[in-house]
């Protein structure tokens, strides 16, 4: 795997990744607590996406790794401010896999 394929595997999985993490988040959520999810789901889905790509060998060419997480990570973040929050999409998903509670009658 080459540099330039880890980037590319990175920015495609990073470019739908908000919408996964949009299923685990809150609307409530604080802006600090979604970016810690956003972050810690770029860095798995990095790693996963390294496994997948080159098998558990590919952890041993440290810059090609760094590269992929690096791609995710920095592809989420784009396409969530660029495409996903502005669609409204995103927000729309966490509202949908939001539970509900009964409000109490006062």
């Amino acid at each position: 795997m080459t540099t330039l394929e880890s980037l590319s595997t990175g920015a495609q999985v990073g470019a739908v990744l908000p919408l996964l993490t949009a299923v685990v988040q809150k609307p409530a959520w604080s802006a600090k607590a979604k970016k810690i999810v956003a972050v810690v789901a770029a860095l798995v889905a990095g790693v996963f996406a390294v496994a997948v790509e080159g098998g558990w060998d590919q952890f041993q060419h440290g810059h090609l790794t760094a590269a992929t997480l690096l791609g995710v990570l920095a592809a989420s973040q784009t396409s969530y401010d660029l495409v996903w929050k502005p669609s409204k999409l995103a927000p729309m998903i966490e509202a949908l896999t939001t539970k509900k509670t009964p409000q109490r009658a006062e």
